[in-house]
């Protein structure tokens, strides 16, 4: 090889070395510039990802925020009902006890009345003690003066005159002792027969004038009662009844002597709890579809009575009036089982003596229509006003006289109306199936109500707490403030004199004025 070849050779090794080493700085190059892009790419997805994670903690802990907020407003809610239930409690407890510290007060100034006049008659006696010794002395000068006898005479006269006196003044006071001890004896026996009337009365009582409604919650009690009591007011007012809201767990217990009107309160109260709107206007458009659907309840207890007892074509009205008696008792006895009871042996004797057992059911089953419409426009004892309605619905005549001669006020015209008479007193007279108490209770709280009912201008009255309350709403249209002041005295003055009670009845008047408009 020449040295030509070899310079060329060398020339073209430089060249390919010099080119390599070219080549492989461009291509470094483009590698790092790939590098630094992929860097750049991930620090950016880097910070994305943590304003996201930033973003999601802020939200995170912003909702945690939140319901703890929540939690602590219905926790603060709830402590606030509380404190509103605890805080009535004791309010309630202060007015008894100023009730009883009033009560102490008057007491005492009575005592200190009777200490005064009992003062007053010491110093009378005294002063009379001391004009008597001066008329006994003036008797003795006189006598020694007429009669010129010696001292030891006139005294034994002297003495033997006052002897006399004192024997008649003593027989007078023994009298008028008597007397007085006779009469406070008697009121005195009366007060303790009327106290264990009530009482008597207030055991059987309890078994048939309250009813208790189940709560999902104690927290409902708080609603039902409202801010200040307005809706268990409203609830009060609107059926009559006494609402009573205790430390029993998750129930309300609905106090009243009418029957009707407790199961209206008791439906209502269902309703509204169930509902959740519990408020004053919200209450009374309840309570008036409570006493609709207690009438369709009526109807169908007197339809599930003739049913029972297999009695068919009875007129629709004296069926509605059979369902009236469920919610009505006779002397603690429930009035529509006594009337099924009494139906049920009119058509065993019937069948025993040969008679027809329609006829007999009939007259058992309509023979007390008369209780539930006797109090209203209807006049008469329930027998008769009994009859007068069979005969008014197309009942045959052998059911007409049956019902109104059963309590013989009416002659009988057939052996139907024995049979009634046997009936109702077998049903009545069995062990245990009255308890005269009872009726004596309701018949008290009847009289209250109608007491208050004769009075003008009067809506409605309702006897409450056990009689120990007549409630009172008048029309506000005829009667104004100062007439309701007047008509509360006259009613206290009415029931003072026609009734006989224990304690004593508190009078209320309500004069409530609505003003009501429509937007259209």
């Amino acid at each position: 090889m020449g040295a030509l070849e070899i310079l060329i050779c060398v020339i073209v090794g430089a060249a390919a070395f010099a080119g390599g080493f070219l080549l492989s700085r461009i291509i470094k190059g483009k590698q790092l510039k790939n590098v630094e892009q992929e860097a750049a790419t991930i620090k950016e997805m880097a910070r994305r990802e943590a304003e996201t994670m930033k973003k999601e903690a802020e939200l995170s802990s912003k909702d945690a925020m939140i319901k703890l907020r929540q939690e602590f407003e219905q926790e603060t809610k709830q402590r606030r009902e509380e404190l509103s239930v605890a805080e009535k409690r004791i309010l309630q407890k202060e007015e008894n006890l100023e009730k009883r510290l009033d009560l102490l007060e008057k007491k005492e100034k009575d005592q200190n009345q009777r200490f005064d006049v009992l003062r007053q008659k010491e110093t009378d006696v005294a002063a009379k003690n001391e004009e008597l010794i001066k008329v006994i002395q003036q008797e003795k000068d006189a006598l020694h003066k007429i009669s010129n006898l010696s001292r030891d005479e006139a005294k034994a006269m002297l003495l033997a005159k006052i002897d006399e006196e004192l024997i008649h003044e003593k027989a007078t006071r023994i009298r008028q002792t008597e007397e007085e001890i006779k009469e406070s004896a008697d009121k005195k026996s009366r007060e303790v027969l009327s106290i264990a009337i009530q009482r008597c009365a207030s055991d059987h009582a309890a078994e048939t004038t309250i009813s208790l409604v189940p709560l999902p919650s104690d927290e409902m009690k708080g609603r039902i009662i409202g801010r200040e009591g307005r809706n268990i007011r409203a609830l009060e007012q609107a059926t009559g009844v006494d609402i009573i809201i205790d430390d029993t767990p998750e129930a309300v217990t609905i106090s009243g002597f009418d029957m009707v009107r407790r199961e209206v309160a008791r439906i209502a109260l269902e309703h509204l709890v169930s509902d959740g709107r519990i408020h004053p206007g919200r209450i009374e458009e309840v309570v008036e579809k409570a006493k609709k659907e207690l009438e369709q309840k009526i109807k169908e207890e007197g339809e599930a009575a003739v049913f029972e007892l297999g009695i068919h074509n009875m007129h629709p009205e004296l069926v509605k009036l059979i369902g009236r008696l469920k919610y009505r008792t006779s002397f603690g006895q429930n009035a529509l089982q006594h009337t099924k009871e009494v139906a049920r042996l009119m058509g065993v004797l019937a069948h025993q003596l040969g008679l027809d057992p329609q006829i007999a059911k009939r007259a058992g089953i309509l023979h007390d229509i008369g209780k539930v419409v006797s109090t209203e426009a209807e006049e008469g004892t329930h027998a008769t006003v009994g009859g007068r309605l069979a005969k008014k619905f197309g009942e045959n005549e052998l059911v007409v006289n049956s019902v109104e001669s059963h309590h013989n006020e009416v002659e009988s015209h057939s052996i139907y109306g024995v049979l009634v008479c046997i009936a109702d007193t077998v049903s009545a007279s069995r062990p245990g199936a009255r308890a005269e108490s009872l009726e004596t209770y309701i018949k008290r709280l009847e009289n209250l109500e109608k007491i208050a009912n004769a009075f003008k201008g009067i809506d409605k009255a309702f006897a409450l707490q056990a009689g120990r309350e007549i409630r009172i709403m008048v029309d506000p249209a005829k009667l104004n403030d100062d007439e309701a002041v007047v008509l509360a005295r006259d009613i206290r003055k009415k029931i003072e004199a026609e009734m006989e009670y224990p304690g004593q009845i508190k009078v209320l008047v309500v004069r409530e004025t609505r003003a009501i408009e429509f937007a259209k």
